[in-house]
């Protein structure tokens, strides 16, 4: 059921999306008309994502729900995972969360739980943030991992057995700005007392001429946006089906 979630993630967010469109074009290469209408459309939509207005525009509802907090109270801290590579490495989101979380700790002196598994790579990522943590100079009985989620919905699973094991009352969580709505919802869900904790924020609204030109991780930040989106929905549906 994972696997068949993110084959079906992975083809109708960019650019999986565009190897579909390629592949119509090509058995529909007799109707001229049709291949046309649909390469213009595709020229255009890329385009649009790839420019930061748009990105900006997609992420605003995400990253505004949540304002950064400078001031916060909790039993303890939670980092939610963003990815990393098999050869231990962090990806950007991860590293940006986990630098949050890192920071929040020595200000707080309070635990701290690093929630990601292995979704696609064989390391638990959950174990790289803890590595990093220990080397930065955290004492490791101040940290706990969830080393089984693969998505959200797991994280918010794994975190509160975590946090009923040791008590731990009001979470603050932190993850990447356009992921917290998602992720709010899932840990109230889950019946987490949360203190949302952004970071990572995508947007910039300060626009030149060059703000126009097609950019590939402004059209990375645009599918992140768009994934949120589509995973809000289905988030929502599930709640409404499973309560």
């Amino acid at each position: 059921m994972f696997f068949l979630k993110k084959l079906i993630t992975f083809f109708i967010l960019p650019p999986g999306v565009f190897v579909v469109l390629l592949i119509t074009i090509f058995f529909l290469r007799k109707r001229y008309k049709l291949i046309s209408a649909i390469s213009i459309t595709s020229a255009l939509f890329i385009y649009l994502i790839s420019i930061e207005p748009v990105k900006d525009f997609l992420l605003s509802p995400l990253e505004e729900r949540y304002p950064k907090k400078r001031e916060v109270q909790g039993d303890v801290i939670v980092v939610l995972g963003g990815g990393s590579y098999n050869t231990g490495v962090l990806t950007e989101d991860s590293l940006k969360r986990l630098l949050a979380g890192f920071v929040l700790q020595k200000k707080l002196d309070i635990p701290i739980i690093l929630s990601g598994g292995s979704a696609i790579t064989n390391l638990p990522e959950s174990e790289v943030m803890k590595n990093v943590l220990i080397e930065l100079g955290v004492d490791k009985s101040k940290i706990f991992t969830d080393v089984y989620s693969r998505d959200t919905l797991g994280n918010a699973y794994f975190t509160k057995k975590i946090c009923n094991q040791k008590g731990f009352k009001k979470i603050i969580l932190i993850t990447s700005a356009y992921h917290m709505p998602r992720s709010v919802l899932t840990f109230k869900e889950a019946g987490l007392d949360v203190i949302p904790y952004p970071t990572d924020f995508k947007m910039d609204k300060k626009y030149t001429i060059y703000s126009y030109f097609p950019k590939m991780n402004v059209l990375q930040d645009s599918t992140k946006a768009i994934r949120e989106y589509i995973g809000l929905f289905g988030y929502y549906i599930h709640f409404m089906l499973f309560k």
